[in-house]
């Protein structure tokens, strides 16, 4: 199963108290964590790229970066760019779009709620996607980059599932690390840096499945686990790869003893 915490969790305990198999994937927050050391290019590709692909409605979606020190100065300006430049229509017209629609007018809706909930609660809007709703004409929603969200904000709690890059601004990876392992979820987080020892030390401490290094998503190939932690999985083994085999695989083990011709028990008294 793959969908919501709350459903992903019902299902887990209403398949196992009947003695079945169950993979149970749930929520997610993704994290991206931009050091001050970090490319501007490559980082900016792999944030706009991880956010705002399949219009954000993916459960390894880059929905929170994580701005360390100076980096804000250095990438915030990139990422707004990149945001603003993305075109947002039909993707049955001649020219192509970047980005098609979210799925549901409702789904629509909730998502622009939570931006404007994100706004009351002191974050501002630094790309604002909304403008991209025209005339009632399809579930179009524009990248939005919300900045200065803070941890207990509704848009930094809650899985949005849509265009929408929550920037969360900390001095130093000591207190990003211990913030970001607070979130009850553990899909994927990755960071941006050209340091080694920021690299090791994020890998190691990080509370999730997936950790990608200078990669925007790290959605593991078809051969590893799909590796989700804490609330974002329930279940013992894993989606794809040996893992994803021995799931569906029923075990059977067999114990033989071959004998020579005329040879008897070697318990037998002489």
């Amino acid at each position: 199963f793959v969908g919501s915490t709350p459903i992903a969790k019902y299902i887990y305990e209403t398949g196992t108290s009947r003695n079945k198999r169950v993979q149970a994937n749930g929520g997610a927050k993704n994290f991206v964590f931009l050091m001050p050391d970090a490319d501007v290019e490559n980082s900016t590709r792999g944030v706009v790229e991880g956010a705002f692909g399949c219009a954000g409605e993916r459960c390894m979606a880059s929905s929170t970066a994580v701005v360390i020190g100076a980096a804000a100065k250095e990438v915030l300006p990139s990422l707004v760019s990149a945001a603003q430049a993305i075109k947002v229509g039909p993707t049955d017209r001649d020219e192509q779009p970047n980005m098609g629609p979210v799925i549901t007018r409702q789904h629509r809706d909730r998502v622009m709620e939570l931006i404007g909930a994100g706004e009351k609660e002191g974050a501002k809007v630094l790309a604002d996607g909304r403008g991209a709703v025209k005339n009632g004409d399809g579930f179009f929603l524009g990248a939005t980059i919300l900045d200065e969200v803070r941890a207990g904000m509704t848009v930094a709690n809650e899985e949005i599932f849509g265009p929408v890059l929550n920037v969360m601004r900390m001095d130093d990876l000591d207190s990003a690390i211990e913030m970001v392992n607070r979130s009850p979820f553990g899909n994927g987080a990755s960071i941006f840096t050209r340091s080694g020892k920021a690299a090791r030390e994020f890998k190691h401490r990080i509370k999730a499945g997936m950790v990608g290094i200078n990669i925007g998503v790290p959605a593991s190939m078809a051969w590893f686990p799909f590796n989700g932690w804490d609330d974002s999985f329930f279940g013992d083994i894993h989606m794809q790869g040996r893992e994803g085999v021995q799931f569906f695989t029923q075990l059977k083990v067999t114990t033989s003893r071959w004998f020579s011709y005329g040879e008897g028990s070697i318990w037998a008294e002489k």
